[in-house]
């Protein structure tokens, strides 16, 4: 499995050797030397998880490095070259992508079709490197915004290995344009301070991680053993609520570790995750979570396809288009894509008629976005698109007992203290308290829960042995 081999963020190896050696590495190499360290340190990070794919990501930034460059020199002389090489760098960033991600699923699809003659092309085995959907969306739109103007091309290869290679955000995000980054290659400032405040946005993010997502994770495990038309209604919906909150816990803990340890090297990186679960639409929704993923998709699918200036019919095309393309980019299975056009098919309702409904309502727009997002999740959990609707049937008592079991019972009762936990977490509450105890900075009491925190982290992880990432499969 990918999490055991690679240095993932809430590991043993990275908490207590790689990254308290790489940190003492960064701030003993003097200041205008330590891009080198950095990316080099972030080579090696990848290494352990990838092996010989580091020499892939090295060819994606060569490859890159060098289009840019007879981009921006051909741009204003010759616009057709320009164009040319801004093709050959999408045809070989998303080529490569499709190529390790989607062929098996081409292939697949197309032996559906084959199976009327009797025949079959045999899977190729390919494992997927390690955040490959990331790095090729960084890496791409570097590529587009130097070509439409909108950001210089790098200065050298080192800049450029940095943005690319950078290892708090390589594997999982969150998604930064070049532009984010440039400004902080050469003077960015690294202090006691930052030092601080990083550590505690690295252990907050690792708390929500362990101590959240990872006991939701056993629950929604355990309805999966059982199968999903095996359980009851109940059941169904505990195992839904479970998912929610693994998944964003899980997710939004790893991007805050990556913004703590951007933190910690001086780098100011994008927030990931606003309090999803406070929203009251689902376009608000999709606002608030995974905000780097929306933005690239708006940046480089939506408006260059006309975006809402294209009338109505044009605009629910552009809508249809976009949520394929996050469906996809998610997986690479038929459930993720019926999980992207379910998104589709809300957001173009409530453009049509339903936002204005939503917007005078107070407690029915939260509970009607957090179904959506429950029924969406159930799609997207599953293996296979079959598999999530049978979860929904289930959800909705068809085929299976409306009633609760003596051991859903057990189970509601014994998660009930974390289900409250986890709502009070996923509200501002927690975030309010944080930026008030955090304000009065130099205190005692940042430190020693900071510990306390490392403390448990480090016991969950050693004692648990359910700690996968969800975002590396993607």
């Amino acid at each position: 499995g990918i999490e055991e081999s690679s240095m993932v963020f809430s590991t043993i190896a990275f908490l207590f050797q790689f990254l308290p050696i790489f940190l003492l590495a960064y701030y003993a190499t003097p200041q205008k030397y330590r891009n080198i360290t950095l990316v080099i340190g972030s080579l090696v990070f990848y290494a352990i998880g990838s092996g010989w794919y580091t020499l892939l990501l090295l060819l994606f930034l060569l490859i890159n490095y060098g289009l840019s460059r007879m981009i921006s020199g051909t741009h204003a002389r010759h616009p057709e070259s320009a164009k040319h090489y801004l093709i050959a760098g999408l045809i070989y960033n998303f080529g490569l992508l499709v190529v390790f991600k989607y062929t098996n699923f081409l292939i697949g699809n197309l032996n559906s079709l084959l199976s009327i003659f009797h025949t079959a092309i045999p899977k190729v085995s390919l494992v997927m490197p390690l955040g490959i959907s990331f790095f090729t969306f960084q890496i791409t739109s570097y590529l587009i915004d130097v070509y439409t103007g909108k950001t210089r091309p790098a200065r050298s290869i080192l800049d450029l290995g940095v943005y690319l290679c950078m290892f708090p955000q390589l594997i999982s995000g969150p998604i930064c344009m070049y532009s984010e980054i440039q400004p902080q290659l050469k003077n960015r400032r690294v202090d006691v301070r930052l030092l601080e405040e990083g550590m505690e946005t690295f252990v907050l993010g690792l708390s929500a991680k362990t101590l959240l997502a990872n006991p939701m994770g056993g629950l929604w495990n355990n309805l999966s053993v059982i199968g999903y038309d095996s359980i009851s209604t109940p059941y169904a919906w505990l195992g839904a609520f479970a998912y929610s909150f693994q998944i964003y816990f899980d997710f939004s803990g790893y991007s805050m570790m990556a913004i703590g340890v951007g933190k910690m090297l001086g780098f100011q990186l994008p927030q990931n995750f606003n309090l999803p679960y406070m929203s009251g639409t689902a376009g608000e929704f999709w606002r608030r979570w995974h905000i780097t993923l929306g933005r690239w998709f708006k940046n480089y699918i939506y408006f260059p396809l006309g975006g809402s200036r294209a009338g109505k019919w044009k605009t629910m095309r552009n809508m249809l288009a976009v949520w394929a393309f996050t469906g996809l980019w998610h997986g690479a299975s038929w459930n993720f894509i019926a999980w992207g056009l379910f998104y589709a098919f809300w957001l173009i309702i409530e453009k049509l008629f339903l936002l204005k409904h939503l917007e005078k309502g107070r407690i029915l727009p939260h509970i009607y976005a957090i179904l959506i997002a429950m029924l969406g999740w159930a799609l997207f959990a599953c293996n296979s698109l079959s598999e999530g609707l049978t979860l929904i049937g289930s959800m909705f008592g068809i085929g299976v007992s409306a009633l609760a079991s003596q051991s859903d019972i057990f189970y509601l009762v014994s998660y009930m203290p974390l289900f409250v936990i986890l709502i009070i977490a996923s509200s501002p509450l927690v975030k309010n308290a944080f930026l008030r105890i955090s304000e009065n900075r130099r205190n005692v009491l940042t430190l020693i829960l900071c510990l306390a925190g490392l403390i448990l982290c480090t016991a969950s992880i050693i004692s648990s042995g359910y700690n996968p990432f969800l975002y590396f499969r993607f």
